[in-house]
C-alpha cells in the first residue's frame, strides 16, 4: 500500500491552531486570542488533519462536554485528538486501540467506574506521605548552583516514580514508561504510514511488558495497583488486547504528561513572573500552595485540546454543525478566556478562581487522575518552600512539537537558596 503522508496546506489558515510549530515555538497565544475575539467557534476548512471546528472560549466548551450523546469521544469516530481518523479510515496494518476516554456511555461509564476508586480521596490520603517523601528525596539529589535539565532530573523522575507505584511496574524499568508515553501521546506520529507503524510497534512493546504484569497479577493480585483493580472488575477483566493497550496508553500518557508538564511549568512559569514567585517565597500558607498549583495547571494546560465528533446535524451557538464534523476543544485557549480569567496570560498565584480551569476537562470525561496530579504538584511547591529553594531558568526551553501534549522536552535551570 502506498504511504499516506499528511501534508500541511500550501497557504495555511492563520487561524489553524493545530499547526505543531505554533506550539513548539510558543506562538499559539496570538492566534488563539484572535479566535476568542473574532471567531470563538471557527471552521478551519483545510489543515494537515483535514477540516475541523475550533472552539476556543470557556462556555461553549462546557456546553459541548455536557452533551456526550451529540458530541462523541468514541474511537470509532476518530477519538480524542484532532489527528484521529474514524475506523473506516484505518491504514493497512493499523489496529484500533479503544480506551475509556475515547468511549461513550455505557462502556465509558463502566470502565471509568472501575479505575476511579484508585484515585479517590482515601487513596490520595494514603499516597500523601509517600509522595512528600519521594519529592523530598529527588529535591535533595539536585545540585545547587549548577546547570541541569529540570525536565529530566525532576519532572520525569517524579512522574515515572508515581506511575510505577500506581501500576506496581518494575521500579528499575520505570523510565520505559516515559519513552512509551512520549511516543504514544505524539499526534505528529500519525503523519505517515511509516510513523504510524513505528508507533504501533512501540504500543505492542508496551503491551507485551504489561501482559507479563497482568499475568503475574492474575496469580497474586495486589490491594491497590491499577492492574489488579482492572483484573478484579467485570467491566475490564475481559478486555481485548487492543482495548487493554488503549487503556494503558490513556493512563500512562494522562498520568505522565499532565503532571510532568505542570511540574516543568512550575519552574518556567514562576521564572517568567518573579513577583508571583515572591508571593510563594514569603507566604508559606498551605492554601496558597494549593491555589498556586491550580493556577500553574491553568496557565500551562498540559493537554492543549480534546476532540469530539458530531453524531448528528446540530446547531452550536448559531453555527450549523454537520454529522461527523470534527470539533477541537482548545482547553489551552479557554483557560485564558478573559471573561473568566482576567489577565489570563499571566500566572497569578492567588487568583480567586484558579480552580475553575478546564485543564482536566469537564463533565463525564474529566480526568480520572486529577487528584493525583494535584497532589504531586502541591507536594513539589510545598517542599520547595520548605527548603527555601528557587529555580532560575538559564536557557530557552525545548517544547513538544505538537498541538496535543503541551509541554517541555528540556528546561535548563540553576537552583539557588533564598
Amino acid at each position: 500500500m502506498a504511504t499516506q503522508i499528511r501534508v500541511a496546506p500550501e497557504n495555511p489558515d492563520p487561524l489553524d491552531v493545530s499547526r505543531a510549530e505554533l506550539w513548539s515555538e510558543d506562538r499559539w497565544q496570538e492566534p488563539m486570542a484572535r479566535l476568542r475575539a473574532e471567531s470563538p467557534i471557527h471552521y478551519c476548512e483545510d489543515s494537515k488533519f483535514g477540516p475541523y471546528w475550533s472552539v476556543t472560549t470557556y462556555k461553549p466548551i462546557q456546553h459541548i462536554e455536557a452533551l456526550p450523546k451529540i458530541f462523541s469521544s468514541s474511537w470509532e469516530y476518530g477519538g480524542i485528538t484532532v489527528a484521529g481518523d474514524g475506523i473506516e479510515h484505518l491504514q493497512e496494518g493499523e489496529v484500533p486501540m479503544p480506551m475509556f476516554i475515547a468511549m461513550d456511555p455505557p462502556q465509558h461509564t463502566a470502565q471509568r467506574r472501575t479505575v476511579a476508586p484508585a484515585f479517590g480521596p482515601s487513596e490520595i490520603e494514603r499516597m500523601r506521605t509517600d509522595t512528600l517523601a519521594r519529592t523530598s528525596a529527588v529535591l535533595d539529589s539536585l545540585p545547587i548552583g549548577e546547570t541541569f535539565d529540570w525536565v529530566e532530573k525532576l519532572s520525569i523522575e517524579l512522574t515515572t516514580q508515581m506511575l510505577a507505584i500506581l501500576f506496581d511496574f518494575p521500579w528499575e524499568e520505570r523510565h520505559k514508561l516515559t519513552a512509551w508515553s512520549d511516543a504514544l501521546g505524539d499526534i505528529e506520529s500519525f503523519n505517515t504510514l511509516e510513523l504510524r507503524q513505528k508507533r504501533l510497534a512501540i504500543a505492542y512493546e508496551m503491551g507485551a511488558a504489561f501482559k507479563e504484569l497482568w499475568d503475574r497479577k492474575a496469580k497474586a493480585p495486589g490491594p491497590h495497583d491499577l492492574i489488579s483493580i482492572m483484573l478484579q472488575s467485570d467491566a475490564m477483566s475481559h478486555m481485548s488486547h487492543e482495548e487493554f493497550m488503549g487503556n494503558l496508553i490513556l493512563l500512562i500518557v494522562g498520568g505522565n504528561d499532565t503532571t510532568r508538564n505542570s511540574m516543568s511549568a512550575y519552574a518556567y512559569g514562576l521564572h517568567c513572573f518573579p513577583e508571583e514567585r515572591a508571593k510563594l517565597e514569603t507566604n508559606h500558607d498551605p492554601e496558597l500552595a494549593v491555589n498556586a498549583m491550580h493556577e500553574i495547571i491553568r496557565w500551562q494546560t498540559p493537554l492543549a485540546h480534546m476532540r469530539r465528533t458530531a453524531t448528528e446535524d446540530t446547531e452550536l451557538f448559531g453555527h450549523q454543525i454537520r454529522k461527523r464534523d470534527k470539533i477541537a476543544l482548545w482547553y489551552a485557549s479557554a483557560n485564558r478566556d478573559e471573561s473568566i480569567f482576567p489577565q489570563g496570560d499571566r500566572i497569578i498565584v492567588d487568583r480567586d478562581n484558579a480552580r475553575r480551569h478546564l485543564a482536566f476537562g469537564y463533565g463525564i470525561h474529566r480526568c480520572v487522575g486529577a487528584r493525583v496530579a494535584e497532589l504531586q504538584l502541591t507536594a513539589l511547591i510545598s517542599e520547595m518552600q520548605r527548603r527555601r529553594l528557587r529555580v532560575n531558568v538559564v536557557g530557552e526551553p525545548e517544547r513538544v512539537h505538537a498541538s496535543f501534549v503541551h509541554g517541555y522536552r528540556h528546561l535548563p535551570v540553576v537552583l539557588e537558596t533564598y
